[in-house]
C-alpha cells in the first residue's frame, strides 16, 4: 500500500503548501474562463451545501433544506467550485533512461503526486491516465476524500513499459474526457513533431487547457560521451555500439530542431510547455513555473 510519504518527502509537503497561495490564483483564472456557460450549476455532480450570501442566484437555494431548519443554504456543485484536472502519465519504455540521477518514470511520478496533493488540498478535481503503447488505468477526476490515495496507489503500480505512440493515444483520449477542464502531460514527447501537435491541438479544439511537462535527463540535453558507447534501446531490442564523438553534433542538432519545432507550435496552440529536469528539484521546478503562469493570469 503506497503513502504520499513514499513520494514526497517532508520537505516537498512543505514546499507544495506554500505553493498553495499562488497555486490558487491560477486555478481561480482558469476557472473563470470554464464557468461561462448559461447552464452552470446543472448537470454536473454535487458537492455540499453552503449558507445563503448576498448575490447568490435565487433559483439555487435549496427550498428543502429552508423547509427543515428555516434557513437558506445554496447547492454547490464540483463543476462550478473545482478544476478538473486529468495527469496524463506517459510509463512507455524511454521513461526508464536514468543518467546519473533517478529514470524519468520516477522523476514523473512525483511530479504528479505533488501536482495531485497540491490540487487536492485546494479542493480541485484530480484523475490520473496512464499509457504507452495503450491506455493502461484511467481514474477520473474527483476531489472526495480518498481520491489521493486511490491515484498515489496507481502511480506506485506503474512501471515503464513498451514503446507509444503518443498521437494515436491522445486522439482515443479526446472522447473519453468528456468535461472540459485542465489536463496535465507527463511526457518526454518523444516521437514526430507535427503529429503530436496535432493531437494537441484535438484537445485545444476540445476546448481543454493543456499544460505539458517535457522529462528530460540531463544527458539527453547535453550528450556527454565521450567513448565508445552501447547504446540500448528501451522500447525495443535495438542495440548499438558506436562513436559518440563523432555522433555529437548531429544529434545535438536534431535535437534543437526538435525544441524548437515542438515550442512553436505549442505557443501556437497556446499550450504550455515546460521542461524539467530530473537532476532538479520538481518541487522547486512547479513553484517556478507556478509563479511565472500566475504573472501571466
Amino acid at each position: 500500500m503506497a503513502r504520499i510519504s513514499d513520494f514526497l518527502t517532508p520537505t516537498d509537503l512543505q514546499k507544495v503548501s506554500n505553493l498553495q497561495v499562488v497555486a490558487r490564483l491560477v486555478v481561480e483564472g482558469f476557472c473563470t474562463g470554464l464557468h461561462q456557460s448559461p447552464h452552470k450549476g446543472f448537470s454536473v455532480e454535487f458537492r455540499q451545501h453552503r449558507p445563503y450570501v448576498h448575490g447568490d442566484e435565487i433559483r439555487r437555494i435549496d427550498w428543502h433544506i429552508f423547509g427543515k431548519t428555516d434557513r437558506f443554504f445554496v447547492r454547490e456543485y464540483e463543476e462550478e467550485t473545482n478544476v478538473r484536472t486529468t495527469l496524463l502519465l506517459d510509463v512507455s519504455g524511454s521513461m526508464a533512461y536514468a543518467g546519473w540521477t533517478v529514470t524519468k518514470h520516477h522523476y514523473a511520478t512525483r511530479v504528479a503526486a505533488c501536482l495531485a496533493y497540491l490540487m487536492l488540498q485546494q479542493q480541485d478535481s484530480v484523475g490520473l491516465v496512464t499509457f504507452d503503447h495503450k491506455l493502461r488505468a484511467h481514474i477520473p477526476p474527483r476531489a472526495r476524500i480518498g481520491q489521493l490515495k486511490l491515484l498515489i496507489d496507481e502511480l506506485a503500480r506503474t512501471e515503464p513499459g513498451r514503446e507509444t505512440d503518443l498521437t494515436r493515444i491522445f486522439h482515443e483520449l479526446v472522447p473519453k474526457i468528456h468535461r472540459r477542464g485542465l489536463l496535465i502531460i507527463l511526457s518526454d514527447c518523444f516521437g514526430d513533431v507535427h503529429e503530436l501537435l496535432s493531437a494537441l491541438a484535438h484537445f485545444r479544439h476540445a476546448r481543454h487547457e493543456v499544460i505539458v511537462f517535457q522529462i528530460w535527463d540531463r544527458d539527453e540535453l547535453e550528450f556527454p560521451f565521450r567513448h565508445w558507447t552501447r547504446f540500448d534501446s528501451l522500447e525495443s531490442a535495438d542495440q548499438r555500439l558506436v562513436d559518440p564523438v563523432g555522433l555529437r553534433k548531429t544529434y545535438l542538432a536534431n535535437l534543437e530542431r526538435f525544441r524548437t519545432e515542438l515550442k512553436k507550435g505549442c505557443n501556437r496552440h497556446r499550450i504550455d510547455l515546460v521542461p524539467l529536469v530530473t537532476d532538479q528539484p520538481y518541487a522547486d521546478s512547479l513553484a517556478e513555473y507556478l509563479t511565472i503562469r500566475n504573472r501571466r493570469a
